[in-house]
């Protein structure tokens, strides 16, 4: 092999048959290229660099391959002999392992369907519609599609702008507005997921309680067998997810389907004709009459409000990031986030509307749920008000005494009451509380854990650590687990809705915002394959976020400010050691570059005067006298440089600093000056030529400002003109330049 390439390369050939044991024999004398043995076509690509030694193009016996090659570039644009190929990697025997990875169908778009489509949707919905009406109702939802549309296409921009590892929504805001902004919000948005995961949970245990108390199989009371059965469906949710994200997506697929089944019965039972068992609990069928009714709002309760509507309906807009939170688990996360994202929010948004204006148009806002309150089946002569008269139905009496405990606004089970079977509508609650709850507990537990390897906050890193081939955080599993657990015992959907709306617009607000500010800056490092998204409109809906945040809930919109605002002093003031190219860091050097310009065009005024002073410190920490001394009339609001002339013939004499180093030595002595150095042959020559050449603009030193040659008795007579020069050298630019020249007789400390 070694051969072979020898032959390869040009020039490279050995003055015997023998292999020399150190060193080659090169001959760099004339080579004629037309002369070459083997006559090959030599390309013009190929340069005469000095060639490597021997031992990188040798063989390796104890491993016996090709240790270190260093083909030329002609050797490059040619195929490979087969002989000439590196053998395989040995096979080791050990079990190779396959990770699992899932495309945009089933790990995005069908993912957040199953997010979407929660409890909100089967519990919440049509009493929402009875509350705020058709068209309030066609408000909320169309507003929060906007929202959570405008924050897609963000998402998806920042998505296709660079490799996304584990991490999903946190590591997409930290890698973009830096880890300020983003560790907060990251911390939070796990938070949240687990939010997320007790209200799916709660929502199937309502679900489970009501069946119970229809059979008669009450296990306490209301409150606490919604505890009872919460905490074990939670129980059971862990196990799936310690089983791996295989047996995760295959439990998301069954649940898919029994959605499917379940949306599709009550679509059906919408048009069946109404029995007069449906008929007694309000559903006549579709009626233009009821329709009109149910057009208008009618608030009822201590809910009995717009925006507390919303903020019920808002947690069913959620589920948009699902597939982003396991992007690290995607095969392509690139092109498969916009896609499924974009695809999930259009579907479950025709399923919303539907619902939403079918039960409205279907079913009276109150009813009694007894049939004997037909008026086929009572006295005719009754006096009879409501709508319900007009198909034969008298519900005057419970809506005067308030006691209705059927209709749009009375039962959460409307859409199992209107489907053709209650039973698949049962199912398909259970499918889509669980599948979301599933989703939202596997979610968690990923974004925490990047936030856990990243450390930048203390004592979480030990809920970071991964186990088995996919690195599943199953100590960050246990956390969030006890999180949802400890809000499942509240046992309460209403209650918990609004707090995770909170926390889910403070994510989207800062969503839109970083794609925004990345996109202003102008970023190199900002180039989007995903091109369908606009600045203005996520800057949008980032206010739009954050105005919903205080309109929804005020107490926790402050108490989610406080929160970020404490962990964002926290993360400011330690400083990680961290540099992931915020835009943050593009727009410093925008507004320096904007500010930097706009200032040439400012005329100059004594009012104005300020000493700009080039300082000849050399590195500052051999002279921190003459630096404080400076430091002192700049106060930190003038432009100070401090300058280190490197004369050749002394260069060795003092120890060579790195720049960092001294920039760092500056700070910490709290003063505020730039560092550069220069070489030159001469004190003089690099004195005038670092006055003429630093600065930017009107941000030019008008200053200069050295110390006092101590060893003047004892230096050379040219070291000692040289200096007496840079004075008389600096006097004469004083004329031209306007150069102010202080010569300060500090002592060298």
């Amino acid at each position: 092999m070694v051969k072979n390439i020898r032959n390869l390369i040009p020039g490279l050939r050995r003055t015997d048959t023998n292999v020399p044991s150190q060193g080659v024999s090169v001959d760099m004398g004339e080579f004629d290229y037309g002369k070459d043995m083997d006559k090959r076509k030599m390309s013009f690509f190929n340069p005469l660099d000095p060639l490597p030694k021997y031992e990188y193009y040798a063989k390796d016996t104890w491993t016996g391959r090709i240790k270190n090659t260093r083909p030329s570039l002609d050797v490059l644009r040619k195929p490979p002999d087969p002989d000439d190929l590196p053998p395989p990697p040995e096979d080791d025997d050990r079990p190779k392992v396959k990770l699992v990875r899932f495309g945009w169908v089933l790990g995005v778009m069908i993912r957040c369907m199953l997010n979407i489509w929660g409890v909100i949707m089967f519990l919440r919905l049509p009493w929402i519609t009875s509350q705020a009406g058709i068209i309030l109702t066609y408000v909320i939802i169309l507003m929060s599609v906007t929202i959570t549309t405008i924050t897609a296409t963000s998402v998806s921009a920042i998505s296709t702008n660079g490799k996304i590892y584990s991490g999903g929504t946190y590591f997409m805001i930290s890698r973009s507005l830096g880890p300020e902004l983003g560790a907060p919000i990251g911390l939070l948005f796990a938070f949240a997921n687990a939010l997320a995961c007790s209200l799916n949970t709660v929502g199937f245990a309502e679900t489970v309680r009501d069946v119970l108390k229809e059979n008669d199989a009450q296990i306490v009371d209301d409150v606490n067998d919604v505890r009872i059965i919460g905490t074990i469906t939670i129980v059971i949710l862990l196990c799936i997810t310690f089983a791996g994200m295989s047996w995760e997506a295959k439990a998301q697929i069954l649940f898919f389907i029994a959605l499917l089944l379940s949306l599709a019965n009550y679509f059906v039972g919408t048009i069946l004709p109404p029995t007069p068992e449906k008929q007694a609990v309000g559903f006549f069928g579709y009626q233009a009459e009821i329709f009109l009714s149910n057009l208008l709002p009618s608030f009822r309760g201590k809910d009995g409000s717009f925006f507390r509507m919303f903020s019920i309906f808002f947690p069913s807009a959620t589920g948009i990031l699902s597939g982003v939170n396991i992007c690290g688990d995607l095969k392509d996360p690139t092109g498969g986030i916009p896609k499924g994202t974009l695809m999930a929010i259009f579907w479950t948004t025709l399923s919303y509307l539907f619902i939403a204006i079918t039960c409205a148009s279907t079913v009276v806002r109150d009813a009694s749920g007894n049939v004997n309150d037909s008026l086929a089946l009572s006295n005719s002569s009754i006096h009879c008000t409501g709508l319900g008269c007009k198909f034969g139905w008298n519900f005057d009496r419970c809506e005067q005494n308030y006691t209705c405990s059927s209709g749009l606004a009375n039962n959460f089970q409307v859409l199992t009451t209107v489907s053709g079977s209650g039973h698949l509508i049962t199912i398909g609650i259970f499918a889509a509380t669980l599948s979301s709850a599933l989703g939202f507990l596997v979610s968690a537990p990923k974004i925490f854990q990047c936030l856990c390897k990243d450390n930048i906050y203390p004592y979480i890193g030990f809920f970071g650590k991964g186990y088995g081939k996919n690195n599943e955080p199953l100590r960050g599993y246990m956390l969030m687990f006890t999180i949802a657990l400890a809000f499942i015992l509240i046992g309460d959907l209403n209650t918990i809705a609004p707090l995770i709306s909170n926390f889910f617009l403070c994510s989207y607000g800062l969503i839109n915002f970083s794609c925004f500010h990345a996109t202003v800056t102008r970023s190199p490092g900002w180039r989007p394959e995903f091109r369908y998204f606009n600045p203005w409109t996520s800057l949008f809906a980032s206010f739009l976020s954050f105005i919903l945040m205080f309109l929804f809930t005020w107490w926790a919109a402050l108490v989610t400010s406080a929160i970020v605002l404490c962990l964002l002093g926290y993360v400011t003031y330690n400083k990680p050691q961290i540099n992931w190219g915020s835009s943050y860091q593009a727009s410093f050097y925008n507004m320096a570059l904007s500010f930097s310009m706009s200032l040439t065009g400012v005329s100059d005024h004594v009012k104005n005067y300020r000493p700009q002073c080039l300082v000849l410190t050399g590195p500052p920490n051999t002279r921190p006298a003459l630096v404080d001394f400076v430091g002192t009339f700049t106060k930190n609001i003038s432009l100070m440089i401090c300058g280190n002339i490197i004369v050749e013939d002394e260069k060795s004499s003092f120890p060579q600093h790195s720049t960092d180093m001294l920039v760092d030595w500056l700070n910490q002595r709290k003063v505020r000056s730039f560092y550069t150095s220069f070489n030159a042959d001469s004190l003089k020559e690099g004195a005038s030529n670092l006055m003429q050449a630093s600065g930017l603009g009107k941000l030019k030193p008008n200053t200069l400002v050295i110390g006092y040659k101590l060893n003047w008795q004892e230096c050379k007579p040219e070291s000692l003109q040289d200096y007496v020069n840079t004075i008389r050298c600096v006097q004469l630019q004083i004329l031209f330049t306007n150069i102010c020249l202080f010569a300060m007789y500090i002592d060298a400390v």
